[in-house]
């Protein structure tokens, strides 16, 4: 029942956003009681963190089996990027309801939360710092603006790209890639 109640808040939050959406919208959509949702959550903030610490803590893990199983940084800029776009496919909701619903985290959850997402940025920005020194990016890039430069292109995308649309998801991971590799390359290749 929990992962139930999760997928619909996650859909409702979507839909509505954070604050517009009840605990009796959630147990209404899934036909059970309010003491239904309070066995799993304490109150829909509690839930709220569920849902970002999920999210993230699956970005972090599957990032590190990227930086584990990569042996070139250019390798591990392509399947960060694929990472990030493949998931609006994926995990769509899951993605809008982190985005744009971490404003309504209690602050010490918020700082948990901010805490991972650098995590994540600060991976990415190793990468570029060690394709730097082997040559594999070119010198002169600034390594924690490059970091947020692919965050951004990547995450943004949630609030426009259609997977279903004319363009899928791989398609568009690989133009990002393309693009984002073009920009760093070393000006030997």
């Amino acid at each position: 029942m929990k992962e139930k109640i999760i997928k619909q808040s996650v859909l409702l939050f979507q839909q509505k956003g954070f604050s517009e959406t009840s605990i009796q919208d959630i147990v209404d959509a899934l036909d059970v009681t309010k003491g239904t949702f309070y066995y799993y959550f304490t109150s829909k903030e509690t839930l709220l963190m569920d849902i970002h610490l999920r999210y993230i803590d699956d970005l972090l893990n599957r990032q590190q089996a990227i930086m584990e199983s990569e042996s070139d940084n250019r390798g591990k800029v392509v399947k960060t990027v694929m990472l990030l776009i493949e998931d609006i496919e994926t995990q769509g909701p899951n993605g809008r309801v982190y985005f744009r619903e971490m404003r309504n985290l209690a602050p010490d959850n918020a700082k948990i939360i901010k805490a991972k997402r650098e995590t994540f940025q600060l991976t990415i920005e190793e990468i570029i710092r060690q394709g730097i020194q082997t040559g594999e990016f070119r010198k002169g890039l600034h390594p924690r603006m490059t970091s947020f430069a692919i965050l951004g292109v990547t995450n943004w995308s949630y609030q426009w790209f259609n997977p279903a649309g004319e363009v899928s998801a791989k398609e568009l991971a690989y133009m990002f890639a393309d693009f984002v590799l073009y920009g760093i390359q070393s000006e030997e290749e």
